[in-house]
């Protein structure tokens, strides 16, 4: 039984462990979003999200650290240039995982583990707001918006009716 054992193994050594979760937190700020199994994807998260955390304060020290856990310089950089200036009022929550289902395989749960502030589609429809529609669903139009109908409609030329019955 598996009475207080709170860390999924993943059926790997410790030190297999340790490369693969410093391969994919490295992959997830250097892509902004990777694709992996949902087991995978809950098990990365307690180690990434202190580490965006720790890149707000950006020391010596907070770098060496973070170097400790991703062992990649690029990624590291990357860490503290552009992903902890854009967290910098978030008070935790830096990750997203969203299912896909299941893989064709082995069936096993897929998703997709994503930074939070980096999904430009997602922000994208946050600020972009819908107009005002009244209760049967007809959407009202702004006054600037009729004004030009009304410009369109009195620049449009009148085509005469008598020239053209006579071709």
């Amino acid at each position: 039984m598996r009475h207080n054992r709170k860390i999924n193994h993943l059926g790997r050594t410790s030190a297999h462990r340790e490369a693969m979760f410093s391969n994919m937190a490295a992959s997830l700020i250097l892509h902004k979003r990777i694709t992996t199994t949902l087991a995978k994807a809950k098990a990365l998260r307690p180690l990434i999200e202190p580490l965006i955390t720790r890149s707000k304060d950006d020391s010596t020290h907070s770098r060496r650290m973070a170097f400790r856990i991703l062992q990649n310089k690029f990624a590291a950089t990357e860490l503290f240039r552009s992903v902890a200036p854009k967290v910098a009022d978030r008070p935790g929550g830096y990750t997203r995982i969203i299912k896909l289902g299941k893989r064709l395989g082995d069936n096993a749960e897929i998703c997709i583990m994503e930074l939070v502030d980096f999904n430009e589609n997602l922000l994208a429809k946050k600020s972009a707001k819908k107009a005002k529609t009244t209760r049967r669903g007809s959407s009202k139009k702004p006054a600037s918006a009729a004004a030009e109908v009304q410009q369109k409609d009195a620049v449009a030329p009148e085509v005469d009716s008598t020239e053209a019955t006579n071709e």
